[in-house]
């Protein structure tokens, strides 16, 4: 089929949820993808930032072909050999004791904030409110929507669930104010994504976990984009010397394949208990067979080093664009999660469609922040590849204001 066969399904079938860029994509190897009509693209969304291996790492294909003749399925009444194991991983190179398996991100964060309550419930405790920060995204189910420090996202669904505050992000003393004797725990993301790639201050997380330590309150640190190789350790809270009493995971678990994980301490785990919580396809022999593959490899091949040093060179280049070009704000990040903010008048929307029409995937969020999330396997040569054609188009972007 062509991009206009899929296009027209998609249109006449599909659920209307996600505004699409006029291409459909059917292949990937590494890097790169490819669409219906044998068009080539270089991949700096990587499936928004699920594929940190690239497209089809042969490592991962490998061991969902290898599951997938032995195992798919079978209910979690019973033991699971690839479950187990990709526990066993997580916990041996995290601060976790216990991991609970599901199959997204807005899921691992619905386990985190009922485990949260139910800690303190166990415990004959009145705390059931849940601070999260502004401009923060953790989902779109209910818990999570109301975690989610953006109305934009909320708008149409309310009355949201009750006891959800927030507060700025990067701002201790604002934390403080709102942390009290009835809040069950924090929960924010080391990293903020969607929100615009904020990067907090060195010391924020430390302090915020100091926060929650004198309030009595848990800490959860939503790592489902950032976690998983992408700010150059395995997870992003080892960048900032605070490890969380839970933490979520997405995103790049698996490889692509559907995951999603929380991790907490014994001491919190204890509080789910058969028949608290459930998964029906969480931590099934697919998924973490292919999230053994995923992680193993990233601890054992090079990835984070890559990503370091591939992280550093990107992001010393578009600091040389935004040298360039006075509507280029500012750039931040860390690793490959980075973001580049534009002036007002630079529409960030028409920039990614300008790219996407001569090659390039790239992302924008609040049509303001382009965002840079390759896959962590990305070489220098790449990185140059991508600016060849980012900087005309934003040549382009800044004439055009000028005429405006």
């Amino acid at each position: 089929m062509s991009n206009a066969d899929i296009i027209a399904l998609t249109s006449k079938h599909v659920a209307n949820t996600y505004g699409r860029f006029p291409v459909a994509i059917v292949r990937g190897e590494g890097t790169r993808v490819w669409d219906a009509d044998g068009k080539e693209y270089l991949d700096f969304v990587s499936g928004l930032a699920v594929c940190n291996l690239g497209h089809c790492h042969p490592k991962i294909v490998a061991a969902i072909r290898e599951q997938a003749g032995k195992l798919i399925h079978v209910s979690n009444l019973y033991h699971i050999e690839t479950q187990s194991g990709l526990a066993k991983l997580l916990t041996e190179n995290s601060f976790a004791d216990r991991v609970f398996f599901c199959n997204s991100g807005a899921e691992a964060n619905e386990a985190a904030l009922k485990l949260s309550r139910k800690f303190f419930s166990d415990r004959g405790a009145n705390r059931f409110r849940i601070v999260s920060m502004e401009q923060s995204f953790h989902g779109r189910t209910f818990a999570a929507l109301a975690a989610t420090g953006q109305k934009k996202y909320q708008s149409g669904f309310e009355p949201l669930l009750e006891r959800f505050v927030y507060a700025p992000f990067n701002d201790i003393e604002a934390a403080k104010r709102v942390v009290d004797d009835s809040t069950a725990a924090v929960m924010v993301e080391p990293i903020q994504g969607e929100g615009g790639v904020n990067v907090p201050s060195p010391n924020y997380l430390k302090e915020l976990k100091e926060v929650c330590k004198k309030a009595g309150a848990l800490l959860i640190f939503d790592e489902v984009q950032v976690g998983m190789g992408r700010t150059g350790t395995l997870f992003a809270y080892e960048n900032y010397g605070a490890a969380p009493d839970i933490m979520t995971l997405a995103k790049g678990l698996a490889g692509g394949v559907a995951i999603g994980a929380m991790l907490a301490t014994d001491e919190v785990a204890s509080s789910f208990v058969p028949g608290t919580h459930a998964s029906t396809f969480g931590g099934n022999p697919l998924a973490t067979a292919a999230g053994i593959a995923a992680v193993t490899t990233m601890i054992n091949d090079g990835v984070l080093d890559n990503c370091k040093r591939v992280g550093a060179y990107l992001e010393g280049k578009l600091n040389a664009l935004k040298s360039k070009y006075g509507f280029i704000k500012e750039v931040r990040g860390k690793g490959l999660i980075l973001g580049m903010e534009l002036a007002e008048g630079i529409k960030g929307g028409e920039i990614v469609k300008e790219c996407l029409a001569k090659g390039l995937l790239i992302n924008c969020v609040g049509d303001k922040v382009l965002r840079f999330i390759p896959a962590l396997i990305v070489t220098e040569k790449e990185v140059d590849e991508m600016l060849g054609i980012l900087e005309p188009v934003l040549s382009s972007a800044g004439n055009d204001k000028k005429k405006g």
